[in-house]
């Protein structure tokens, strides 16, 4: 104010009032705009979180996948073995059946040991068998908590999305939606850390 009653604003001393005043209208902008901006950086690292553990839950799927492969293949070399311990069985006996009666007793220890042989091969290729179906369905559970990752990663940033249109159209129902997307999200990844 100067010495004749006369007072001249500078920019800055109408910036100042503004920012007093909270904005236009005298609206709290300023809180909306710091809570929005701490909720993104929130949630984006929340999202970040549950991305890295959706990739982690898809590579053992594919690994648990790949483990069952394996021993549904090692099964099936146990039945082959088991069916040409079969055959060979089916030829001792045969031989057995022709054979003179001397010989008899020979042929039916083969047809012994072969038996004796196809029920231990059995047995392996049935554990494989078992071991092949325990990788498939753990397979099938790594693959539903992947997509519960993804759901709640996606939920995210839906909530990211909401809250930049908040920020440029400053309107309190999209700060809500924001929340309210971002909590969805956040259960959602409890559920899949849960193996719901």
């Amino acid at each position: 104010m100067s010495e004749d009653g006369f007072h001249v604003h500078g920019p800055h001393d109408h910036a100042i009032e503004h920012a007093q005043q909270g904005g236009h209208g005298g609206h709290d902008n300023g809180g909306m705009i710091n809570q929005i901006a701490m909720f993104t950086a929130i949630i984006a690292t929340v999202g970040a979180l549950f991305s890295y553990m959706g990739g982690a839950t898809q590579a053992n799927a594919g690994l648990f996948k790949n483990n069952a492969a394996i021993k549904k293949t090692e099964a099936s070399n146990q039945w082959n073995f088991y069916q040409a311990k079969s055959t060979k069985q089916a030829l001792a006996e045969l031989a057995r059946d022709l054979t003179a009666q001397a010989d008899k007793p020979t042929y039916q220890a083969k047809v012994e040991r072969y038996d004796k042989e196809k029920g231990e091969i059995k047995l392996a290729a049935e554990k494989l068998e078992n071991e092949a179906t325990e990788w498939d369905h753990q397979s099938d559970e790594q693959m539903h908590q992947h997509h519960r990752w993804a759901q709640a990663t996606t939920v995210l940033q839906v909530a990211i999305a909401l809250a930049a249109i908040a920020l440029l159209s400053k309107k309190k129902w999209l700060e809500y939606a924001m929340f309210g997307a971002g909590g969805i999200g956040v259960v959602v990844g409890g559920l899949a850390a849960l193996h719901i």
